[in-house]
Parts: structure tokens; sequence; C-alpha cells
């Protein structure tokens, strides 16, 4: 046993947790730089506020226990050095000289550290995760003293703090180093205030005797002050916003109007508080009396007065109430007949579920009159038996509304009974806003729709229906109305208005496409129908009215044709009135024979033939045929078939699944050149004994290369030849050419089949979920709500939302152009959308607040306005002229009122028992103007020698802050460590 003992050597040498934990922070310190003298200028007036504030952050660990290491700094320029002395060796640090600067005092926005010490840099060591807290006394005393080594070994003279207890609390202790200085930073934290401290006389003893000064005559102490103010109540000041009225909308005064606007504005007031901060800024003691009898701290004496308001967080404001209640009906799964019930199509004992099967019943003997059982009465006969089915009170949406939306959809539908729906065919072409407005071609960045096309109203109502009138429930009772609308249309041959006419847009939303493939249907099989009517009762026996039309078309009257350009409307000469009704044999053969007939001339003969031209549209300028010599006649041919973007993926992964064989490169041209054959059949019709290189001259003229030569006898002619493409063998065209026979437009198989694409399109139209519908439309309520946004701030013009604007417009642009969004970039849109409304409403807010509007004199309205504008966008804006100028005015009277409410009845009680009125009013009055000061805070400073009379004089400095819930003292002590 003894000789164990022995054996037994501590090894002093190795470090223990509590020194490789100092050494971490010195090596933190040496990493960032922050050992020696630090060097600045003295600091400039408000640079805590507008100059930028930055941190780095570390972690280190004292044993299994993790520190978060912080370094806050202000940035500043570099210093100019040149000509400049290096600070004297007996300087004091940076920290200690800005402990007693007074540029600074009380920013509105700056770390707590900076409020209650002034500091421009320091550290912050704290528990690295956020329950964990350091409470013992002596854990606190090693890391203070941890805190002191480090400063000692490195000679850095940033302040370093450790935070200790819990993180709500914000207790720091810390210390700063320098040459032959020491400051020591302690803080008191109270929850109920000693009534000996809440007023000056109190707090300059305890700053006193702190400090301890062994002189007499003691160094005068300056002092800074300031008290906040806080208004709550707002009651006499009415809230400015106007709350839609739901009935109006309906009731028939506003008419259909309200629909197409979205609302804006807060629902409540989006300013909760105004804090009014009252400052002496210097004070020299002894000057102001303020101890528990009498104050001389009177708000309307003091020299600064600085405002600051508090926003309410979130406000409700009604367009962001829409937009997100919209976008909510993205998320929804339902189908519509389950939200509107399987029942709407039934009726008992007969299935009419689907109103296709009005067409069978067309086919079953009938003793009624066939045009009474026409689709559109069954169409009309399923919307009533929807409604007896529904009952008035279950319809989500009912009869007024509905209506009324209908009107405002359908404008033209009011016409119908007047003059038949011919009379507003397109209603759109008419007042579109001029193409270069910005706002207006906003819908072809976010992919929506024009502003003043159906799909964007369509849009507008459906929002507002989601939000006002049976949510889901009437979105999905409109869309279902609005589908019968359009199949009734399409069956009835009315254009939809509010559509730009022609091919579908591409840069607007699928759904828009929809609709305006729809209108292209509607259009081809209206001008067919015209033309059927027209050759039926225009017609004279025998062909000789077709001669005579067909004379009208080779160029008695080219400025007719070219109205109607290449449409199906010139198309009213066809001979035979249901030339659909052919197959494909039978049309190709019954064509050939009407040539036969016409001509006296066999198909496959080469040579010219002698059939009547059919189908001309107009002489192509001066062009020639090759070989007859007769003018070259531009034909009337069909039109390509019109495509919306998943028509054309659709086609494009067909032909992209054909492959790259033979085989399937040979069969995409042919897919493809369907219109090229088409085309060709047109021009043999208007130009007999016509060749492959005339066609080429009109259709493709880069193709045919034409250069001057010499002929025998010398004399310069114009040779042409086609190109090198076209003579490869078994060319397409060449084929293709082969193939096409003699045949008009007019008579040909339809490149666009309009009956089976609007099929397509209704029944695409049906199928859609409200869900799906909200998808399709949700770029457009985002265009409306920019647009909304953007016609309010113009109103209020305030710069900082200008630029939002442009950030959200930018942002759409980029989210809205893919097909499906993610969820997260929409919402995010529709939260910036929300921002600018609140800024906008709090602008509004102020400015009833401050009577902006109410003020006469043009310069002080003036002030006002810029008053409330930096409101906004600063964190405290400073009063000019205090309580005596035009906005403290009007602050003085807010809180007058405010405080006259709960006054008034003790106020009467008092009257009656003594004293003259005036007295008393008087004294109430003093008394009431302003409420008891929420928060008072002051700075104590002073330049005392500690510990001992022959000591430096150096900076002492004391903050105090008292609200009503606690009460802190954040001191600030120096002593000399030379001189002791």
């Amino acid at each position: 046993q003894p000789e164990s003992e022995v054996f037994e050597i501590t090894d002093f040498t190795t470090a223990s947790e509590w020194e490789r934990f100092i050494s971490k922070v010195e090596e933190v310190l040496n990493d960032w730089k922050l050992i020696g003298i630090s060097s600045g200028k003295p600091l400039e007036k408000g640079i805590y506020t507008t100059g930028t504030w930055e941190e780095k952050s570390d972690e280190i660990s004292f044993a299994d226990f993790k520190f978060s290491v912080t370094h806050h700094f202000l940035v500043q320029e570099p210093s100019d050095k040149d000509g400049k002395e290096e600070p004297g060796e007996d300087a004091l640090p940076l920290p200690m000289q800005d402990l007693l600067c007074m540029n600074n005092d009380f920013p509105p926005r700056a770390h707590c550290l900076v409020r209650w010490y002034g500091l421009r840099e320091f550290v912050v060591i704290a528990p690295a995760a956020n329950n964990e807290a350091v409470v013992s006394e002596s854990k606190c005393n090693l890391l203070l003293s941890s805190v002191s080594i480090a400063l000692g070994n490195t000679g850095c003279q940033v302040p370093l703090f450790v935070q200790i207890h819990q993180k709500w609390r914000r207790m720091y202790v810390g210390e700063c180093q320098g040459p032959g200085v020491r400051t020591d930073f302690e803080m008191v934290h109270l929850r109920k205030v000693p009534s000996q401290y809440t007023h000056l006389s109190g707090l300059l003893e305890i700053f006193k005797t702190k400090i301890g000064c062994p002189l007499t005559p003691l160094p005068p102490v300056s002092m800074a002050i300031r008290l906040t103010y806080v208004l709550q109540d707002w009651q006499q000041y009415f809230w400015p916003q106007q709350p839609p009225d739901i009935d109006a909308l309906v009731g028939g005064e506003v008419g259909g109007l309200e629909f197409g606007k979205l609302p804006f504005g807060a629902c409540e007031d989006p300013i909760s508080e105004l804090h009014l901060a009252t400052t002496w800024p210097h004070l020299a003691e002894g000057i102001i009396v303020d101890n528990d009898v009498y104050s001389d701290l009177d708000p309307m004496q003091a020299p600064q007065w600085s405002v600051r308001v508090r926003k309410a967080d979130n406000p409700q404001c009604l367009l962001g109430d829409f937009l997100t209640e919209f976008f909510k009906l993205c998320r929804r799964k339902e189908s519509t007949d389950e939200i509107l019930g399987r029942s709407a199509f039934e009726e008992e004992g007969k299935e009419v579920a689907d109103i296709t099967h009005a067409l069978s019943k067309l086919t079953e003997p009938a003793p009624v009159p066939i045009h009474k059982l026409s689709v559109t009465n069954m169409v009309h006969s399923a919307k009533k038996k929807i409604r007896k089915h529904r009952g008035v009170d279950e319809s989500p949406l009912n009869n007024d509304v509905l209506n009324t939306i209908l009107l405002f959809l359908f404008p033209d539908a009011a016409d119908k009974l007047a003059y038949g729906f011919e009379s507003r065919t397109n209603t759109s072409a008419g007042n579109n806003p001029p193409p270069e407005n910005e706002d207006y071609n906003l819908f072809s960045q976010f992919k929506s729709a024009p502003s003043d096309s159906l799909t964007y109203k369509l849009a507008l109502c459906l929002c507002m229906i989601n939000f006002y009138h049976g949510g889901v429930k009437g979105v999905a009772h409109l869309w279902q109305e609005f589908v019968l609308e359009m199949r009734y249309r399409w069956e009835n041959n009315y254009l939809i208005p509010g559509l730009a006419n022609g091919s579908p847009d591409l840069r607007c939303c699928l759904l828009h496409q929809k609709l305006q493939m729809l209108n292209c249907c509607i259009e081809r099989k209206k001008a067919r129908d015209e033309g059927k009517r027209g050759s039926m009762s225009d017609r004279s026996p025998g062909a000789s009215g077709n001669g005579a039309k067909g004379a009208d078309h080779s160029g008695d009257n080219p400025d007719k044709e070219k109205e109607f350009g290449k449409s199906w409307e010139s198309w009213s000469d066809s001979e035979e009135e249901f030339f659909e009704c052919l197959s494909d044999t039978e049309d190709l053969k019954g064509n050939g024979q009407e040539n036969g007939k016409k001509g006296g001339a066999k198909e496959g003969n080469k040579e010219p033939v002698n059939f009547k031209p059919e189908g001309r549209l107009h002489p192509h300028g001066k062009l020639m045929l090759l070989h007859p010599g007769e003018p070259l006649y531009v034909p009337i041919t069909q039109e390509p078939a019109p495509m919306t973007e998943d028509l054309l993926e659709e086609q494009s992964e067909v032909l992209a699944k054909l492959g790259t064989s033979a085989e399937g490169a040979h069969l995409r041209a042919r897919m493809q050149s369907a219109c090229l054959l088409s085309d060709m059949e047109s021009f043999k019709a208007a130009n007999p004994g016509c060749c492959l290189e005339d066609f080429v001259r009109w259709y493709s003229p880069r193709d045919y290369i034409e250069e001057e030569v010499v002929d025998e006898k010398g004399n310069r002619v114009i040779k042409g030849e086609l190109s090198a493409r076209m003579k490869i063998p078994s060319n397409m065209w060449v084929e293709a050419w082969e193939t096409a026979k003699p045949v008009p437009a007019r008579r040909q198989k339809r490149l666009f089949d309009d009956t089976r694409e609007a099929e397509k399109v209704l029944h695409y139209l049906a199928v859609q979920k409200p869900a799906d519908l909200a998808r399709h439309l949700l770029p457009c309520i985002i265009h409306a709500a920019v647009l909304k946004v953007k016609d309010e701030e113009a109103l209020e013009d305030i710069s900082s939302v200008k630029k939002i604007i442009k950030q959200i417009i930018s942002h759409s642009s980029k989210v809205l152009r893919f097909p499906n969004p993610e969820d997260k970039k929409l919402e995010e849109i529709i939260a910036q959308i929300m921002s600018v409304e609140a800024i906008i409403a709090r602008a509004r807010s102020l400015k009833a607040k401050f009577g902006v509007e109410k003020c006469e004199n043009e310069e002080e309205k003036e002030d006002l306005q810029r008053f409330v504008n930096c409101l906004l966008e600063q964190p405290e804006v400073s009063v000019v002229g205090a309580g005596r100028g035009p906005a403290g005015s009007i602050i003085h009277k807010l809180f007058v009122n405010a405080q006259r409410v709960p006054a008034v009845p003790p106020l009467e009680e008092e009257l009656r028992r003594s004293g003259s009125p005036e007295e008393r009013r008087q004294g109430q009055g003093v008394q009431s103007d302003f409420p008891p000061p929420t928060g008072r805070e002051v700075i104590l400073r002073s330049a005392v020698p500690r510990p001992a009379p022959y000591s430096k004089a150096l900076p002492q400095r004391m903050y105090s802050v008292l609200t009503r819930e606690d009460f802190r003292l954040a001191g600030a002590f120096s002593t000399d460590t030379t001189f002791f």
C-alpha cells in the first residue's frame, strides 16, 4: 500500500478545461483581429441609426457546454491616418470614450447593449442553446474571470460581455481593458421598482454612491432624460376604410360593376399605437428638479420630440383575404359534381344525366314538331331541373346574384331580345386599351388574360363569389352555369364576348386559350351555316349562279375578298350543301367527277386543263403562270387549324414518338404536310394548268431561283428553276403535288374540324374541378391584384411601395410563366401583395389621424405629408419644432382628446364638490394633457478619478430604464489600475 502512493504523480502541466476555454476565447479574438489598440473617429450624430451594423459568430465550448461568441460592430470607413499622430500610450480605449459621447443617446433601432452603454463594438459570449442559462453565481464569476484573463493576455480593447440568467432577462456582465485602466459593466434587473428610484434625485444618489468619489466638490454629472408616452386610444378618429356594401352588389343600385373590382384596404386600424418620446438631451445637474413630490419634466417643454408608430401585426386586409381565400381553393379536391350533388342532372324515372342524351332524343320518331326538341331546349330544361331539384334554398347562389354576374360577364345577352346576338359579335375588339399600355400588357408576363377579357372578369367574379357568396359551392355553381352558357352559345352560333379575334393567344392562360378556341369554332360554324343558308336562298337554278360567283372571285371585286382575308365566310358559294357528310374517298371521287364534268379532261392528264377556275381570291401582283401565261391567282385557302398550347404539346409529343427511322420520318412529314396539300389543291383549282414551279413561286419564293442567262440569239433572259432542296428525289413537295387534285378549299376535307374541337373544349371545361379552375385563374387574380395595388399606390405616392410593386411584377413573371408553379412561391407573391396593401392602409390611417387632407396651408400640408411618409419608412421621426410645431400640436391634441374621454365623469363630480370651475378645470388640464409616461429613461455621465483621489479621471456612466413591468440599471464604472 505505501509503495503505490509513491508512484501516483499528478501532472500539473496538462491544461485544465478552464484554461482550454480561455485559450479558445483568445483564439477567436485573434482570428477576428480584435487585439491591440482600437482606432476610430469620434462618432457622428445619429450614426447608430443610419449606419450599418454587422455581426460575426463562432462557437466554443467549456467542457461539454457550448457557448456562441458574437462580435457586433458598426461598419466604419477606415480612418485617414496620414498626418495624424497615432494615439498616445495613455489615450483611453475607444469604448471608454464612447461611454461619454452624447451624439447617439436613445437610438431607435439597435442592440440593447448599444442603447444601454453607447458602444460601437463589443463581443458577447452566451450559451449556444436558447433554453440554456448560466444561473449559479460561481459559474458567472468563473466566466467573468475567464474573460478578464483573455482580455489581459491578448491586449484586446473591445468590451467582452457574458450573458447570464435566462435569455429573456437580457442580463449581461462584462469588462473592457486598456493601458492602466479597466471598465466594469454591471447590471440590475428588478420586477418591482423601489419607490426612491422612480425619479431623478433617487437615481443620482445611486450613481454617486456607486462611484464613491473621494473628491469633495463632486465633478458635475451630465444627464439625458427621455419620457415616452403611448397613445392607444384613437376612438375619436374613425377608421377611414369603408366596408364593402355587400347588399348593394346585388341590390341593383351599383349594378354589376362591383363584380369587376377587387376590394382594397384594411378592416381594422393598421396602426395600433403612437409612441411619443420627449427628450431632454443635455442637462446639467441642479438645473431641473424631479423628485417624489414635484417634477419639472413637462413634455410640452421638452426640447426634442420624436415619434414612432407601432403597426398592427398582420392587419386583416380585404385584398389579402380575397387572395388567400382564392388560393385555398387550389387545394380543394372535390369535383363540381361532388360539391353540387350528383342529383343535379337527374329527374325522377328519367335519365337526363348527360346533355348528350338530347341528341338521341332528336333521332327518335316523335309526333312533336322537330324544332321544339332542339339541343338548346334540352339545355334550358336541364337548367330548370337543376333549380327545381335543388330547391331555392339549397342553391348556393341566389338568382339575383347569378343574373347580375351573368349579365356582367355576357353584356351582349342584354341585347339578345332586341336584336339577336349579332349586334354585339365582338365586344372586346372596340375597347382594347392601346397595346403599348404597360399595365395592359402585364398579362403576357403573368400568363394571365387581358384585363378587359371574359376570362379576367370570370376570375374576379369567382374570387368574389368564393369570398362572399357561398365559397366553393358558389364557385362550382357559377362554373356550371358558365359551361352551360358556353354550350348554348356553341349550339346557337352566338360568339362569346370579351375575347380577341383570331386563333388562341399562347401568351394567355390555358383557360383563356380554350375559350378563344371555342370562339374560333363558333365563327367557322356560323360562317358555314350562313353560307349554306345563303346558297339555299340565293342560288338561281342551274350552274349560272355559281359561274357568276366565280367571276366575282376572279378579281372583279378584290377588296371585298381581302376584307374577309382567308376566312370561311367567303365560302358561301358552296354547291354541295353537306359536303362534310361524304367520306374521304367519296369526297375525292366526287370532286374528281365534278372536275371531269366541268373541264372535260381526265385527272391524270398533264396537259393544260380547261375546267373553270374556282376559289380565286385576287391576282398575285404581276406574276404570270409559266406555261399558259395567264395571271397567277392567289387561291382561297383553308386557314391552318388554330391550336392551344396543350394541343401543340400533344402534337409535338406524337411527332417525337415517331422516332428517327425512315418510315417514322416519312409519316411525320405526311402529318405535317396536311396543310401544304390543302393549299396545293386550292392553288390547282384557282389556276388551271399550273405547275409545281408556279406554286413554289407563290408559296415559298425563296425556293425558286432566278438568274439572267444569254440564250442562243444573244438576248438576256431570266431563267428560273427550283432550289436544290426541291429537287431532292422523292421530295415531300413533289409527292404532295402529284397527289393533289384541283379542289377548291370549300370542297376539301376540313383541316380544322370545328365540331370535334368545340366538343373537346366543352368537355374540357365541364370536367374542371373548382381547384383546377382556381389554378387556371390564379394568374388573372394576381394580375388584377397588382393593377389594384398600382392604382391605390398612385393616389398615395409612396416611393418604397413603387419598388416593392416592381419586385412583385418581376417575381410573378418568373413564377407564373411555368405551367404548375410551386405553392410556396405563389404564397410568397401573395404575401408581398399583402404587405404592400398593409403599407398603403397605414399611410391612409396616418393621413386621416394627422388630418393631412383637411390642412388648408399648402406648406404645412406638404410638411405633414412628408412627416407621415417618414413615419412609415423610418423607425423614429423627430418632430420639427417639438410640441410647438404643426405636427407637434396635432400630436398634443390627439393625447388631450384621448385623456378627456376617461376624465369626463370625475371632472363633473369635482365641479359639484367645491372650488370655482375655472380653477378646477385648469388644475385638471395640467394633469390630463398627457397620461403618465410609459417609459422613463435616464443616462447619467461623469468623468471621475477612481478609486483614489490621485487616480486618472475616467468615464463613469449609468443608464436606467423604468417601465410598468420592470426596472433596469446598467452601469459602466471605470477604475485606474496603475494608481490605486
